[in-house]
């Protein structure tokens, strides 16, 4: 399972198809998982053509690892969106769930700090689970969320 202490961003070093949708990663920092894509290639447009698994069987590590690609379609997705789903999919802790909503949101610690209006050191701390994240401040990340969704919608 990934770590969610990262605040690099993620790079992947193997990506293997596997059954039902899902991709087996693997990041540099040696963490890694399966990744269920079944919702999104279902629900995206642009995923369309890997809805048929033998499409889909056609993934590889993008040159750099910086995505896993299917070529032969031109489609691409990111190791950072590739950790948040894989996050998603596993965290169990608070400071995951919080990493997630990060990566997520594409904000570093700086930009979160800012957001939360905490210090970077306690973003760092919630993110790594050296610090119990309260109550107020889940609520402030699910309220940003949606403040955001409403300014873009």
């Amino acid at each position: 399972m990934a770590h969610a202490t990262r605040v690099t961003r993620p790079r992947l070093t193997a990506v293997t198809p596997v059954a039902d949708f899902c991709i087996s990663v693997r990041f540099a920092d040696g963490s890694g998982g399966t990744v269920n894509l079944k919702d999104s290639i279902f629900t995206a447009p642009g995923l369309a053509p890997l809805r048929d698994p033998a499409a889909f069987s056609g993934a590889v590590l993008g040159e750099y690892g910086w995505e896993a690609e299917w070529p032969q379609f031109d489609i691409q997705i990111g190791a950072d969106t590739l950790l948040a789903d894989l996050l998603e999919q596993t965290s169990e802790t608070p400071a995951d769930r919080f990493t997630v909503w990060r990566i997520r949101n594409g904000l570093s610690l700086a930009a979160a700090s800012r957001e939360l209006g905490v210090t970077i050191r306690t973003v760092s701390a919630y993110g790594s689970g050296a610090r119990p994240i309260p109550r107020t401040v889940e609520l402030a990340c699910i309220g940003w969320e949606e403040e955001q969704r409403r300014k873009s919608g």
